[in-house]
């Protein structure tokens, strides 16, 4: 089963297309080291949250726009032996001392997938982070298994739900954080892929309107630390063409 690498990244949107050249110039090393697919997706509909958001979790200054992004690999024995190599490959090390961002601002982590329904690559991202009760990941993903297909009815073409396997502790942000978790909680990575942005406003219209979507009982997250945005993927490994820079 894949196991996915998440990033949330803060970028100066002054350097969007060196953003853009950074990843397509990076993606063919990551490739070697077993990457099987690399998005990067531009912040497009991210709200701002009362408790959590995205610009909140990696601390976005004036002048950012947030990055999600993930690897998927096709084990974690992959991900593992490819962080290894990153760590000590010298081309690696040179886009390190260039990019195009605040590296210590940035969270990642390693997730195992608890749900991933569809193989569709699409065209628009949502992403999601949601802190989840260790007690309740068993109910969580009877939930998540259930949306999943509600939420590919109504259009979208792939639903992950990743739960933090090695997600390390950060010196500034880290996924934890991020959502405000707090004991005995960890952390699901998720994301919806869709044919376009059209798409997916009108499904989410649909969506929120389908009874079936109505909680039954106390739901199996803390709903108020999740957070969610909408993004345009400006670099997919998975589609032959170039990345917009626009």
């Amino acid at each position: 089963m894949t196991y996915f690498e998440g990033f949330i990244v803060p970028v100066p949107e002054a350097n969007k297309e060196a953003y853009c050249k950074s990843a397509k110039d990076a993606a063919p090393i990551f490739q070697e080291f077993g990457v099987k697919r690399h998005v990067e997706a531009w912040d497009s509909d991210v709200p701002e949250g009362k408790v959590t958001d995205f610009r909140m979790a990696v601390d976005a200054q004036p002048g950012e726009k947030v990055v999600f992004s993930w690897f998927e690999y096709p084990d974690k024995a992959t991900r593992d032996a490819a962080n290894v190599k990153m760590q000590s490959d010298e081309r690696m090390k040179a886009f390190g001392a260039s990019m195009p961002f605040d590296a210590k601002r940035m969270i990642y982590g390693g997730f195992d997938p608890i749900v991933e329904e569809g193989t569709e690559r699409g065209a628009y991202v949502d992403g999601f982070v949601v802190p989840v009760p260790n007690g309740k990941l068993d109910a969580y993903k009877a939930l998540a298994l259930k949306a999943a297909k509600i939420f590919r009815e109504h259009g979208a073409l792939r639903d992950v739900e990743a739960v933090a396997s090695d997600v390390p502790k950060g010196e500034v942000t880290d996924f934890y954080r991020a959502v405000k978790a707090e004991d005995g909680e960890t952390v699901v990575f998720s994301f919806l892929e869709w044919p376009d942005k059209a798409t997916r406003d009108e499904g989410w219209k649909k969506i929120m309107e389908d009874e079936r979507m109505k909680p039954e009982g106390d739901m199996p997250f803390a709903g108020q630390r999740m957070f969610w945005g909408g993004f345009d993927p400006i670099f997919d490994t998975a589609k032959s063409k170039e990345p917009a820079h626009a």
